[in-house]
């Protein structure tokens, strides 16, 4: 088995699309290599790198996050997923000691302990020569229980600028450079506001990641990175997962272009629970599918304003269907396509409408980080008997947009501690029997949302089954 920790010593640095290079050239045999399976991490709140990720590997990426998870369950969801993959890739986040703290106890370092993995640095090498040395020299020293195998080279300017950087490195550190790669347009992955553009928005993603894996096939020794991150010793074998035996109920996904910032395991817990998931598309099926319950996740609905304006159909459905007592869990972008109408670039264009509010995009971001919510008594998904605002919730939250002109009696779930939700203060509108928040909640630590939200929606029917039974005499 071989695994390993991607980092680099700031972000930007190019990590991400090496990684899904390596994921790709690993899982499909480039240059010599035989297949092999390639299971993928990624470390920190992120949706859009595990979906490249997830191209790029053949298999989800599952998310690891201090903040969300304790040590144990990070260990925990480590070896359930790897345990059955020859190579186990952790892509990090932002540089290798940066973390929420003076210790840096959430960083990148702190995990490749946790993990007991060697780290692959990721070192952008423009306008570098010298230098270099000092700054491997550094990271080696500032946490000697890290074990840096190996650095690639990114963004470098030529052959003869990576003949003077290998030759220094060699010099001066024991770190062998295991990658060296050139600048090039080919590898980049396209950017929009608030970041990378989602695989699952472009049609061409499979044959960019093909691309990406050609590419630094070609420039990494993956032998000599196969060498220094084998293991001998071999993840658990994962423990049985709870599943439900209750009657399942079917939940309506809306999974598009639009929307589809989901984690992988959190899909896989609505599933042992009990849901049957049923996926739709926002911007080209007209009738929401028979369902007891709706989801609708994150995604960049801004970016498909003309699209979902135009399914009128859909729009006039889903108003109805929870108007009339749908139970429905929306997040950030879902949140978004419910309200009355985004204003973004200029223009305005009308949305479900079940929330009587607006979106306006911002140029900066108006919440970003991590999120710790208190659920008061009017959140339809507290335990039974359970005092309310006794247990937080963690979570993280990224917009750029802001909702408002909501009516003064407007109802929340959530009391923010830390984070803006939707008004600094508040989050997760109420209506009906819709949720709708500003803060993406994961399955993991004490927040078990979707067997919560399951036994609610199993709930509502049971309930709607006996308000429309006959009486009987």
């Amino acid at each position: 088995m071989h695994r390993f920790l991607i980092s680099a010593a700031h972000k930007s640095s190019g990590k991400t699309t090496i990684s899904i290079g390596l994921a790709a050239a690993l899982s499909s045999g480039e240059h010599g290599q035989r297949q092999r399976s390639v299971q993928t991490f990624k470390k920190g709140p992120d949706y859009i790198d595990p979906l490249w990720l997830s191209v790029a590997s053949g298999r989800p990426c599952y998310n690891l996050d201090f903040f969300l998870s304790p040590d144990t369950e990070l260990l925990s969801q480590f070896a359930r997923h790897g345990h059955d993959a020859e190579v186990c890739l952790v892509e990090g986040n932002k540089g290798l000691y940066d973390g929420l703290d003076l210790e840096g106890c959430n960083s990148n370092a702190a995990l490749a302990r946790l993990l007991d993995l060697p780290v692959v640095l990721v070192l952008d090498a423009r306008g570098m020569t010298r230098g270099i040395a000092p700054l491997i020299l550094g990271y080696q020293a500032f946490d000697p229980k890290i074990r840096i195998a190996g650095v690639i080279l990114n963004r470098l300017g030529g052959r003869r600028h990576e003949a003077k950087l290998r030759a220094v490195i060699e010099h001066y550190t024991d770190v062998p450079v295991i990658g060296a790669v050139q600048e090039d347009a080919e590898l980049a992955l396209v950017e929009r506001h608030l970041g990378l553009m989602p695989a699952n928005e472009t049609a061409e993603a499979g044959r960019h990641v093909a691309a990406i894996g050609a590419r630094i096939a070609a420039q990494v020794d993956l032998n000599r990175l196969l060498a220094i991150s084998q293991t001998d010793i071999p993840l658990p074998p994962p423990l049985p997962q709870w599943r439900s035996d209750e009657q399942p109920v079917r939940i309506a996904v809306a999974r598009d272009a639009a929307f589809g910032f989901y984690y992988a395991d959190d899909l896989e817990a609505l599933t042992a629970a009990g849901a049957q998931t049923v996926f739709f598309d926002t911007l080209r099926d007209s009738r929401l599918p028979p369902c007891d319950g709706l989801l609708i996740g994150g995604g960049f609905p801004e970016c498909f304003l003309e699209q979902l304006e135009g399914n009128t159909g859909l729009r006039a459905d889903l108003r109805r269907a929870i108007e009339a007592g749908l139970p429905t869990y929306a997040e950030c972008g879902g949140l978004m396509y419910l309200a009355r109408s985004i204003q973004w670039q200029g223009r305005s264009a009308a949305m479900v409408g079940v929330i009587p509010g607006d979106i306006r995009m911002h140029d900066k971001p108006v919440g970003r980080g991590y999120v710790i919510l208190e659920a008061n008594a009017g959140h339809p998904w507290r335990t039974a008997g359970k005092p309310a605002g006794d247990a937080a919730l963690h979570g993280h939250e990224f917009h750029y947009s802001s909702l408002g002109d909501l009516p003064a009696d407007t109802r929340y779930a959530y009391a923010v501690r830390r984070g803006h939700g939707i008004d600094g203060q508040r989050d997760g509108v109420l209506l009906y029997r819709l949720l709708a928040s500003y803060t993406h909640l994961r399955a993991s630590g004490d927040c078990d949302w979707p067997a919560k939200f399951v036994q609610y929606v199993r709930a509502c029917r049971t309930a709607d089954l006996k308000e429309t039974m006959p009486c009987s005499h």
